[in-house]
């Protein structure tokens, strides 16, 4: 990982904020956001059958995810600015899929699926847990109760 932040760090944080702001993909986060976290890949199938409009959001989410992880990961993206720079809903997403991921990786034969999001999303835990403890255990809990973050309600 770079010590140190670059503007290239900084503008690739901002070209990705531009993309979030698409219009589709904005559409499928405000639906991704609404619906419950997955327990299971049968879940998956019957709330997001292959074909289907929810099929495409859930596509359209998990793969923008997947490709800002990457940056991060690949150490293209300088990660703690990544994690300052206001991107919870990396791990909003991991929340909702994580239960559902073992199941689906084993179904599809595919070990690397949402394994870049996977380490990103864990490597932001640590760094809430040293930073704010306690945050994300109850942040974590309001997606599990409720599908939406402890707190979402008075954004």
């Amino acid at each position: 990982m770079k010590s140190t932040p670059t503007y290239d760090d900084a503008n690739l944080i901002l070209r990705l904020y531009d993309l979030r702001r698409e219009e589709k993909l904005r559409a499928a986060r405000k639906w991704f956001g609404s619906t419950p976290a997955l327990n299971s890949r049968e879940e998956f199938l019957q709330r997001c059958p292959a074909g289907s409009e929810e099929n495409a959001y859930f596509r359209m989410v998990t793969t923008y995810w997947e490709m800002a992880a990457s940056f991060v990961v690949s150490g293209v993206l300088h990660r703690e600015l990544f994690y300052r720079s206001n991107n919870m809903e990396i791990l909003l997403v991991w929340e909702k899929i994580r239960r559902f991921v073992p199941e689906q990786r084993a179904a599809i034969k595919d070990p690397l699926r949402y394994r870049q999001m996977e380490e990103v999303a864990s490597g932001f835990i640590e760094y809430l847990n040293q930073s704010a403890p306690g945050f994300y255990e109850n942040w974590a809990a309001g997606i599990a109760r409720t599908g939406q973050p402890v707190g979402a309600a008075s954004r």
